[in-house]
């Protein structure tokens, strides 16, 4: 398995792209890195930028994907999105990625004690924010079950909400862009969803819950 990409996507699979993030998150927890020399990077990726991944993730401070993965400059596609929730404008962005470059994963990632699934809860009105609350919304209804408290207080109904969204933005991209669901069903791209941590820094891989 290589530790770190070597800005060649014909070298790896969709499943190396995971498995590349995923050991750069355990570096990360540990508090090691293997891409301390960005330098070197620039000057490799000045004419041209073949990144292995493109993640869809929310805008939170807390959660620099390049930093939580332990990735270089040129490794991956970072499209931020308060709520990771989907637009025309992020497909757009995503189609590039995969579509033209040629990336082999596409992770949406949550993460934990998420603001804006928060504000979802609590039904916040702010300007062009009520609309892009409102796609949290599906997922705030679906995660109210029977003997929950069902409010913005309760960190596991949070975050409850936080990895249904994150499933129903993979199934978002799926229904509204036939350009990755065809990557998609024909194995060269790899759709996943995964939540972050915020206390602790480990991503944790959902289940693969969407429909082709």
């Amino acid at each position: 398995m290589l530790q770190k990409y070597n800005n060649d996507l014909n070298s790896i699979q969709p499943q190396d792209a995971l498995e590349i993030l995923l050991d750069g998150n355990k570096r990360f927890t540990n508090g090691i890195s293997v891409n301390k020399d960005l330098l070197s990077k620039v000057e490799l990726t000045g004419n041209s930028q073949k990144p292995f991944a493109a993640i869809l993730s929310c805008m939170d401070s807390r959660a620099p994907v390049e930093i939580i993965f332990d990735q270089g400059i040129g490794d991956v596609f970072s499209v931020r999105m308060a709520g990771n929730v989907t637009s025309e404008n992020v497909l757009g962005s995503l189609e590039y990625a995969t579509g033209v470059v040629g990336s082999k994963l596409l992770m949406v990632l949550g993460h934990t004690n998420c603001g804006a699934v928060k504000g979802a809860i609590d039904k916040v009105e702010l300007g062009s924010l009520t609309q892009l609350l409102e796609k949290i919304r599906p997922a705030v209804t679906e995660a109210c079950t029977d003997g929950k408290d069902c409010s913005s207080s309760d960190k596991e109904y949070v975050n409850s909400v936080a990895a249904l969204n994150v499933h129903n933005a993979k199934q978002s991209i799926l229904d509204q862009s036939p350009i990755i669901k065809d990557l998609v069903k024909a194995g060269k791209v790899l759709l996943v969803g995964a939540m972050y941590d915020v206390e602790k820094g480990e991503v944790r891989v959902l289940d693969s819950k969407f429909e082709l």
